[in-house]
């Protein structure tokens, strides 16, 4: 890219810049903007000009902390679209944003690369907050000891295969009900509960692509009832195909008897509870060093 060139044009004073985000979505889906009065176009992507988005200015400093900024604009069905919005879909969206000259956009420099945080819409607007990449730090790394399992099920550590049929079904709904609770059948295959903590995932109708976690699995006339812990953002019906993974309580009994990978179980079973520290030495009238009586 031409930074260089970029630089020189800056320091005419006269300057045919703008700014172009590129959004892609965790589905890999990706739109481009611009605040330019045309539609620009490079690296393959064509930046649209039509969506009325701008910029507010742009945080940022040394060290570790969070670059910040805010992005607006029109929310449109063919752009950016309140559905999609509300059902989650740009959530954790990667954005980039360069500052382009118009005039030749081999001319660019990238000015923010992050994620999309909170996103706040109202009277056909949307503002985006946008994240830079050292939000990432805040996050807590390293090994925990603790009795539970961290790992994610079905991850690097954890090793568990859950493309079997033995931990994933794949059906159609009989019933959706305030796009929380669904109903399937009976899943003879599948004890009660075999689900719970796991995930549901749609694969199809207005919310296809859209997964969240499993609340409750339960047994109810004779049909089996999935409830989440939070309802999806888009409408789903009866009919609509989804797909349900088991889940994992993180107990070491339930690594080794549901999924039969204790070896690659990641908590610490037998370390000692919050009640061993209370416990204190008793005395006994015995000091031969048998069991006390």
């Amino acid at each position: 890219m031409g930074v260089a060139e970029l630089h020189a044009h800056l320091a005419t004073g006269l300057t045919t810049v703008s700014r172009c985000w590129r959004v892609t979505r965790t589905d890999g889906l990706q739109y481009g903007f611009t605040d330019h009065d045309r539609d620009l176009s490079f690296d393959g992507q064509t930046f649209r000009a039509d969506t009325g988005l701008s910029a507010l200015a742009l945080q940022q400093a040394t060290g570790l902390s969070v670059d910040n900024t805010e992005a607006m604009g029109a929310l449109r069905d063919d752009a950016l679209s309140e559905a999609d919005i509300e059902a989650g879909r740009f959530d954790g969206a990667e954005v980039v944003c360069w500052l382009v000259n118009w005039h030749d956009t081999d001319q660019r420099k990238v000015l923010f690369r992050g994620t999309i945080g909170e996103i706040r819409r109202g009277d056909g607007a949307f503002h985006a907050e946008l994240r830079g990449l050292t939000e990432a730090l805040n996050r807590p790394v390293g090994r925990v000891y603790q009795a539970p399992c961290p790992a994610v099920l079905g991850d690097g550590t954890c090793r568990v295969d859950l493309s079997g049929p033995r931990f994933r079904y794949e059906g159609r709904l009989l019933s959706a009900t305030d796009n929380r609770s669904f109903t399937l059948g009976p899943l003879e295959a599948f004890e009660p509960g075999w689900f719970l903590r796991g995930r549901l995932e749609v694969l199809d109708g207005a919310a296809s692509g859209l997964a969240l976690g499993i609340k409750r699995d339960q047994l109810r006339d004779g049909d089996r009832v999935i409830e989440l812990w939070e309802p999806f953002g888009a409408p789903i019906i009866a009919g609509d195909t989804v797909r349900i993974t088991a889940g994992c309580d993180k107990r070491f009994d339930t690594c080794r008897q549901k999924f039969h990978n204790g070896l690659n179980f990641q908590g610490f079973p037998d370390i000692p509870e919050e009640d061993w520290l209370m416990v204190f030495p008793s005395q006994s009238g015995s000091r031969m060093g048998g069991s006390r009586r």
